[in-house]
């Protein structure tokens, strides 16, 4: 689904992304809460826990790629004990068109499922998280918080965590994706690269976002159109510090739709 906001952001509180200030000393500390729901432990040893963020009304926070007008979210859980990883699982963002810039997240209140792998068995786990995100409303500000929680090694199946698990994208069996390719070729500095995806319709205006893992490099707002079932679409890659090496086997595509979206894992050449 696309929102349409209509406050614009202004130029200086873009650039703060680079000054981030902790919660404590941030004016805007309040407009956020987060905290951890402790989750529960599964049969494999695995803990399901999650993030809770609420945000007060009219504000919003970023998805994973936050498009041109968001500011990505990081993670650190290095405080952490009887940790080895964290994976943050991601349920389906908006989209949010801001005069003719693009944002991906979230309002009001998100659950980010966190599916964490202890360093010891049958022992409880105890998260620590610094986090750096953004939140906007008529103003784009960077956030420093901190959570903290227990994770017992047994726990009950959280309501909320569940339905967050239940909202994430679908694969591309589940959405019934036929085929993709992508085309690549030079352009600007960087690289034009179009996708065709044989697929269902997930419904309204279909935006696509393209995650090359390649340190550093900035991808542009896609462009999309229909051909009967297939979407199409282009975006620009411009390279980071270290160069523009494209390995099409770990390029990430999603597909935000009104009623799904769907994350497909690799684009063939065509």
């Amino acid at each position: 689904m696309i929102r349409r906001i209509t406050r614009l952001i202004p130029l200086f509180s873009l650039l703060m992304a680079a000054l981030p200030l902790p919660a404590a000393a941030n004016p805007y500390a309040e407009y956020l809460t987060a905290r951890i729901l402790p989750g529960w432990r599964e049969a494999d040893g695995t803990h399901v826990a999650g993030l809770e963020l609420t945000l007060a009304d009219g504000w919003k926070t970023y998805w994973r790629q936050p498009g041109s007008a968001g500011i990505p979210p990081s993670f650190n859980w290095s405080g952490s004990d009887n940790l080895q990883r964290v994976e943050v699982i991601w349920p389906r963002p908006e989209v949010f068109e801001l005069s003719g810039m693009r944002s991906i997240g979230y309002h009001d209140h998100v659950v980010l499922p966190l599916r964490i792998a202890p360093t010891r068995d049958g022992a409880p786990v105890e998260l620590r998280g610094d986090i750096f995100l953004g939140i906007c409303e008529n103003v784009c500000v960077p956030l420093d918080i901190s959570v903290a929680g227990t994770l017992p090694a047994g726990g009950n199946r959280t309501p909320a965590i569940a339905a967050a698990l239940a909202g994430r994208p679908y694969s591309e069996q589940e959405a019934r994706v036929s085929s993709v390719t992508c085309a690549v070729r030079p352009k600007d500095k960087g690289l034009l690269i179009e996708a065709r995806i044989r697929m269902p319709s997930a419904g309204g205006t279909e935006v696509t976002v393209f995650e090359p893992h390649v340190p550093g490099a900035v991808v542009s707002d896609s462009v999309s159109r229909r051909e009967g079932d297939t979407l199409v679409s282009k975006a620009i890659l411009s390279p980071g510090a270290t160069g523009l090496h494209l390995d099409r086997s770990r390029l990430k595509i999603t597909v935000l739709g009104h009623n799904y979206a769907v994350e497909i894992e690799g684009c063939p050449a065509r």
